[in-house]
């Protein structure tokens, strides 16, 4: 007797990203299928051929290389599987979303800061690009130019007012 057992799960969740993002993720595994994994099987074949594998420090440094690169290539085939990518090029108006560019100014500090608002694989703050799920990102969707927002940040609560919504 076969058994088949019900997924629990439903369907799988789509993960918002950018086309820059996508293919970032889409180079990466590329990166690690062709070159790293080729690289990894060359390392522990020749740490195999010094003999004794129990004593092996080579051999057994390439295979935990090989585990650590082989979870990658999974998690970014699973995120590429269910990515769902927005075209922030053909998307336009002046109320905060996904993909949008948006200029705040501290109102305590006057200091400017430019955002644009990714999904959570494509965040860089350094580069300028914040997390979909981030505190800020959240305070922003659904406002439009000229509103002032409010976000819990580690260093407390800050009041920003949205100058510019582009869309680049």
């Amino acid at each position: 007797m076969t058994c088949f057992r019900r997924s629990e799960e439903g369907p799988m969740e789509k993960i918002p990203m950018t086309a820059a993002g996508y293919a970032a993720l889409a180079q990466e595994l590329k990166q690690r299928q062709q070159v790293e994994r080729p690289r990894i099987i060359s390392a522990i074949s020749e740490a195999r051929a010094h003999g004794d594998l129990s004593e092996n420090a080579e051999y057994h440094a390439a295979k935990e290389q090989q585990s650590l690169n082989e979870g990658r290539v999974a998690d970014l085939e699973d995120k590429l599987s269910r990515a769902e990518v927005i075209d922030v090029s053909k998307l336009s108006g002046d109320i905060v979303k996904f993909g949008a560019t948006v200029t705040l100014v501290d109102e305590d500090t006057e200091e400017e800061k430019v955002w644009q608002i990714v999904g959570d694989s494509e965040a860089d703050a350094k580069a300028g690009r914040i997390s979909i799920s981030s505190p800020v990102a959240r305070a922003l969707i659904g406002k439009k130019k000229g509103a002032s927002v409010e976000v819990v940040t580690p260093k407390g609560a800050r009041s920003f007012e949205i100058v510019a919504v582009r869309w680049a």
